[in-house]
């Protein structure tokens, strides 16, 4: 076990790897890892998931319980990762107006060409999903966007999102 974990990280993180135990086997599939930091509002790159052990494809390893603690007392310490703030603070280059609304089209754009890059059917679905209309010229407030997309608030049906804070 991971001695710098506190009662209620390592509490979190059994209850996050039951989850994710889809078998009843006492272990998680190494192509999971992302999705159990992101549960446990962490938000690793993809190159720092890899690093850890994650891997792309389901079958190839899986980690126990025991296993998992250390990796993830090492991500937590981990300082290459976003948070709502870093991401705030990007959004704001593109609010030319300082009111808090960005083009639409500046949005897509980036989330397809900067940093971890989503492929075009990625972007759709995150628009559909934490993008709130645009105005007749094209901006959007981009708080609520964030917001959604971090877990702060809920998406538009109801749920809330995995990312990290």
């Amino acid at each position: 076990m991971a001695a710098d974990l506190s009662g209620k990280d390592v509490e979190r993180a059994q209850f996050v790897f039951s989850i994710y135990d889809t078998d009843g086997a006492g272990s998680v599939d190494a192509c999971d890892l992302g999705g159990v930091f992101r549960a446990l509002n962490l938000n690793p790159t993809l190159a720092t998931i890899e690093k850890l052990g994650g891997t792309k494809k389901k079958g190839e390893k899986k980690f126990t319980l025991d296993e998992f603690l250390p990796i993830f007392s090492q991500c937590k310490k981990d300082k290459d990762q976003g948070v709502y703030e870093d991401f705030l603070e990007c959004l704001k280059l593109y609010d030319k107006a300082e009111n808090g609304t960005m083009l639409g089209a500046e949005l897509s754009h980036t989330l397809l060409s900067l940093g971890e890059r989503l492929d075009e059917k990625e972007v759709e679905e995150v628009l559909k999903d934490c993008l709130d209309p645009e105005d007749e010229d094209g901006f959007i407030p981009y708080v609520p966007f964030l917001q959604r997309m971090c877990g702060k608030i809920p998406l538009k049906d109801g749920t809330r999102a995995t990312g990290g804070d």
